[in-house]
């Protein structure tokens, strides 16, 4: 009897759970020593880049540049030790005051490396609940300034926590459909596609899927691969909330999207489907059969066909941010 084939990733896996493994401590006192250094920002810079450079992984570096082309400057830490990094500063410093953690924050964005970021990040979902206004006005400018999927959507937690606290929040993303950033624009459909995780309670509520329905139908037949696959996400994560309105939105998209031949849509509705009831699944496969998406195809979304009758209004442009104070 043959053996069955050896996973060829096995060893690849192997060695980045040793990687992990051998230098969890040290991102743990890294975290730790961040915290004593809160009051001096730039010092704590400093030591971060120090601590971070020892926690680097060139081969996880090379991998996020192949995945995510594009995404700038890295150092290549793995996301279980910057995880442990945030976690043990957060745990050193939940008495701590919120301004000082503000402009740590803020100071962080200043940086290169989109380590520091990803862990302003984390500093500013927070502040939320204690410094709403000033936490926001950072991830808006970490919104604007995007320019990767995984930054945007590890930026999407905190969006998504900023929402479920203060729902006036929505209308924040019903601007970002019209972004001519496809950055902000995904960021729309990764916020919504985080929102049932967030809070299992809260994030699953109906009103949520009505609110997150309306903006995904506002994008859909967007021409960009990186939004629609946000798009795709969000409906699944949508199931949760409110699965027969997901169905219904689904048959909808999917009869326009064969009675135009619109490929972006369909690819949409398509890659949903395995979160559906299997016999609605199978139905609206049939019905999008054939219907592909056309390189040079232009958007078809409600959002693009507004922004272009609009477009001398810098309607989706970016709109200048105060200081920080």
């Amino acid at each position: 009897m043959s053996s069955s084939p050896a996973n060829p990733l096995a060893p690849a896996t192997a060695r980045a759970v040793a990687f992990v493994a051998a230098r969890r401590a040290g991102a743990e006192e890294l975290g730790v020593q961040l915290a004593g250094l809160i009051g001096d920002p730039d010092e704590l810079v400093g030591e971060l880049r120090r601590g971070l450079g020892g926690l680097a992984d060139p081969e996880y570096a090379t991998g996020q540049q192949f995945v995510a082309p594009g995404i700038g400057e890295v150092l290549g830490v793995r996301w279980p030790l910057l995880s442990t990094v945030a976690r043990t500063f957060r745990d050193a410093t939940r008495r701590d005051s919120p301004a000082p953690l503000l402009f740590v924050a803020e100071r962080l964005f200043r940086e290169t490396p989109l380590e520091f970021r990803w862990l302003a990040f984390g500093i500013l979902e927070r502040l939320l609940e204690a410094e709403p206004e000033r936490a926001w006005q950072l991830l808006r400018r970490g919104a604007r300034e995007a320019a990767d999927w995984i930054t945007v959507d590890t930026l999407a937690h905190p969006y998504g926590r900023g929402i479920l606290l203060e729902p006036y929040r929505w209308a924040e993303l019903e601007q970002l459909v019209f972004s001519t950033s496809r950055w902000e624009r995904r960021l729309v459909g990764s916020t919504v596609a985080t929102l049932p995780f967030i809070d299992r309670r809260a994030g699953r509520h109906p009103e949520i899927a009505t609110h997150g329905l309306g903006l995904v139908g506002d994008l859909i037949g967007d021409a960009e691969p990186d939004v629609q696959k946000a798009l795709a996400w969000a409906l699944r994560s949508l199931v949760l909330a409110d699965a027969p309105a997901v169905e219904r939105f689904c048959r909808r998209e999917a009869i326009t999207a064969r009675a135009d031949g619109d490929g972006h849509r369909a690819w949409v509705v398509r890659d949903a489907l395995p979160k559906l009831d299997p016999a609605v699944g199978a139905e609206l496969r049939d019905a999008l059969a054939g219907v592909r998406r056309r390189p040079g195809a232009p958007p078809t979304s409600r959002a693009a066909g507004t922004a272009a009758r609009f477009s001398d209004m810098n309607l989706g442009g970016p709109l200048p941010e105060p200081p920080l104070t």
